[in-house]
């Protein structure tokens, strides 16, 4: 089982427990008997997405897609709702249900000022019941929504690393079919001509730009794993993160090289020794932590979205 399956089982073996502690329904209160009806449909479809079996072919669509875990994430968030709403009065439950809406609901939101106002007795149990509901439900959609933008940024990191991995074989590939047809060396007037393994072009020239370009990108992902808050969300973004810092450092190593060779840095930039040159390669696969900074700092206002966390201190 996965994570979001043990999530998952444990807050529907909660649902159960509650709709479990309702006791007989009341006969004078149809509204209840259809709650407690719609609490065990939807329990019933979160029970099915949970031990679904598929082939390897539908597993990997269903990953991709995520349908499997935004449908049971929705039928339980329903399900939540039915058992609450089922109940015949709300005393006990609005601090809790409070603080839930208050979670994914901003301050102004009519829906949470009129739950927040709510208090039990003042109007007809299924007046209240509606307040309630529409209340959850606001703050269900909203999380479920994020979710969803949650995947399709997993999916877009993904394909991202995905072009970059073959744009960076090929350029490897390349390099060690035919040797300085991607010039690796870098000379000028006054420095003499080095490579990245010695004085003469190699096959292996453009693997090794990369891997130690890869290896300056790995030092600013120790970095941003350091720095990175736990995160709540069934969708984690730091390892998809850490490959496209990976990939474009290689990349852009290759690039920085190629620049350095043209003599675009000449009388800024001088290398004059092989362990010069490989050293720029490493701040290099370093530098594209200033590209990836935007996509750390889009990545996290999508995470904080889906799951709110609470600021920190300092911060406002």
């Amino acid at each position: 089982m996965t994570d979001w399956r043990l999530v998952v089982q444990s807050r529907l073996d909660r649902v159960r427990a509650d709709l479990a502690a309702l006791g007989p329904s009341d006969p004078l209160d149809p509204e209840s008997l259809q709650w407690r009806q719609v609490a065990q449909q939807e329990a019933a479809v979160v029970e099915d997405m949970i031990n679904r079996e598929e082939s390897r072919l539908r597993t990997v669509a269903s990953w991709w897609s995520g349908w499997h875990i935004e449908r049971a994430w929705r039928s339980l968030h329903e399900a939540e709702i039915a058992v609450v709403a089922a109940g015949d009065g709300f005393l006990g439950r609005l601090p809790g249900l409070r603080a839930r809406v208050a979670e994914n609901l901003d301050e102004d939101d009519p829906r949470r000022v009129a739950l927040e106002e709510l208090r039990p007795g003042e109007f007809p149990l299924s007046i209240e019941r509606e307040i309630v509901v529409d209340a959850l439900r606001a703050a269900f959609d909203k999380s479920d929504f994020a979710h969803a933008g949650s995947r399709a940024l997993r999916n877009k990191l993904i394909a991202a690393s995905v072009v970059l991995f073959v744009v960076n074989t090929l350029l490897g590939v390349i390099g060690l079919a035919k040797p300085g047809l991607i010039p690796m060396c870098v000379g000028s007037e006054r420095l003499p001509t080095v490579c990245p393994s010695g004085r003469t072009a190699a096959g292996a020239d453009v693997w090794l730009i990369q891997v130690l370009g890869a290896f300056g990108a790995i030092l600013s992902a120790v970095v941003l794993l350091l720095r990175r808050r736990p995160s709540l969300s069934p969708y984690v973004m730091i390892g998809y993160q850490a490959t496209i810092k990976i990939l474009l450092g290689a990349a852009l190593a290759v690039i920085g090289i190629l620049a350095l060779g043209a003599g675009v840095t000449t009388g800024l930039i001088g290398v004059a020794s092989q362990a010069a040159l490989l050293l720029w390669a490493v701040i290099l696969g370093y530098s594209q932590q200033i590209a990836t900074r935007l996509l750390d700092s889009y990545t996290d206002r999508v995470m904080d979205q889906a799951r709110p966390l609470p600021k920190l201190e300092g911060q406002r």
